[in-house]
């Protein structure tokens, strides 16, 4: 452990401390010596402030119990796992929608990265060995995205011209906005539409010509968000219209059995090694598009008319390969 881990070390010891710590413990805690320990206390207590007593002639320590709630280190302290932690993270939002946010998030990259050099002495850390590979992203104007976050941070109302993908008709909108949801790589917004009077999901990538208004956003509460926009599968869920039986074979059992579909869902094993999974569902496209992917490993049982759209959708497949 470098100095700058036992400083951060000593600190989170010494604040979370009901009663005085022991020299001993903490040499333990922080494995060093007495003279380093003795060091670095002193360098906590007269270089950055903190509020140190000793206890026991000076063979335990503890913060003043006025002053400990209020001090905290100056500046960004972190550990190197959290370091790690932060820069995988940016990592991941980089890399989830090209482009976005990417100009406001550079110093913060510039700034984790400086201060792993600075523990490791110097040394560049391989930020290119975290890999995150986005599969499907579309492209997004980076000016909607940054008026959309603003309209869900600061709560003011949204207005936007939408161009609907099933109809590719154009509309003008006026929302409240709810929340921005990160999608199977990609963006929506969850708002309260006022010209419908009711919540809607709206693709991101969807959205041009989009600015603040002066009012103020409505607040829907998250229970009710929740029973409209999550309560069955898929990002355009709306509430649940049925239950979906699906049956995998022992092959693909062991992938889907892994898989998280739904906060409902309910699977088991049957005795031949296949796997049963239900889940709730509001958009039938959206889950035969996922059960379609495993092709003659799954099959659609309940409803009947689930199984009968499934039954369609294979067909149709099937027939541009007869032509």
């Amino acid at each position: 452990m470098d100095r700058y881990e036992r400083i951060l070390a000593l600190h989170r010891h010494l604040k979370a401390a009901r009663y005085p710590v022991a020299l001993r413990t903490l040499m333990d805690e922080l494995g060093c010596s007495r003279a380093t320990l003795y060091r670095d206390i002193a360098y906590l207590r007269d270089a950055l402030g903190a509020p140190i007593e000793s206890a026991e002639g000076a063979s335990a320590f503890k913060y003043d119990a006025s002053e400990a709630e209020r001090f905290e280190l100056p500046g960004l302290w972190l550990s190197s796992d959290e370091l790690h932690a932060l820069l995988a993270a940016y990592q991941l939002l980089h890399n989830v929608g090209p482009g976005v946010l990417s100009g406001a998030l550079a110093p913060l990259r510039a700034r984790i990265e400086a201060l792993l050099s600075q523990q490791a002495g110097g040394k560049r850390w391989p930020v290119e060995r975290v890999r995150v590979l986005a599969f499907g992203v579309r492209r997004m104007d980076e000016h909607v995205f940054r008026t959309v976050a603003s309209g869900v941070l600061e709560r003011c109302r949204l207005a936007f011209e939408y161009r609907a993908r099933s109809t590719d008709e154009r509309t003008r909108r006026t929302v409240s906005p709810q929340r921005l949801t990160h999608y199977r790589d990609n963006w929506y917004l969850d708002a309260w539409d006022h010209e419908r009077e009711g919540l809607r999901s709206f693709a991101l990538d969807r959205i041009s010509e989009a600015r603040t208004l002066e009012d103020a956003a409505i607040d829907v509460p998250d229970a009710e968000l929740d029973r409209q926009l999550a309560s069955s599968y898929g990002i355009f869920s709306g509430p649940p219209k049925a239950w979906a039986t699906l049956v995998f074979s022992a092959k693909a059992a062991r992938w889907v059995a892994d898989e998280h579909w739904h906060s409902k869902q309910e699977g088991r094993f049957l005795p031949d090694g296949r796997y049963e999974l239900r889940l709730p569902y509001g958009n039938a496209k959206e889950l035969l598009m996922d059960v379609m992917r495993y092709g003659a490993d799954a099959e659609v049982l309940d409803p009947p008319a689930l199984r009968e759209q499934a039954r369609t959708m294979l067909q149709l497949a099937l027939s541009a390969y007869e032509r």
